[in-house]
């Protein structure tokens, strides 16, 4: 039986713990409901994409869809990131999918709409 693709959570990665426990955090809720799924960092953080990959194949999966956390597709997701998939895919003998940044989904757009609205009320219940 033929397996779904895992699912890699890729943000860009900071040495800054508290960044990447920031992106710890919003990812948990996937990570929690998706078998299998996982955070990677592009650079600058641990587990690495090649790591997350590896660790996948070991387990057996045969392909992967990275989940770019990035708002835009900016220079990273035209040119570095598919130039690391198509290594990893050389290397591993995998199929990895690169989805659409996050922030192209209109789903995030309502979301970022209903925390700014949610902060208004707060604000507004404070201050009246």
């Amino acid at each position: 039986m033929k397996q779904a693709p895992r699912i890699v959570l890729l943000a860009h990665g900071s040495s800054d713990q508290r960044w990447c426990d920031t992106f710890e955090q919003l990812a948990k809720p996937t990570l929690e409901a998706v078998p299998g799924a996982r955070i990677a960092y592009m650079e600058l953080a641990q587990p690495s994409l090649q790591q997350v990959i590896a660790e996948g194949v070991a387990a057996g999966a045969e392909s992967f869809t990275v989940v770019p956390l990035f708002l835009a597709a900016g220079r990273h997701l035209r040119r570095d990131v598919p130039e690391m998939i198509a290594a990893l895919e050389e290397e591993y003998a995998v199929r990895v999918s690169l989805a659409p940044a996050i922030g192209e989904n209109p789903l995030l757009a309502e979301a970022i709409k209903d925390v700014v609205t949610l902060q208004l009320q707060t604000t507004e219940a404070s201050v009246g």
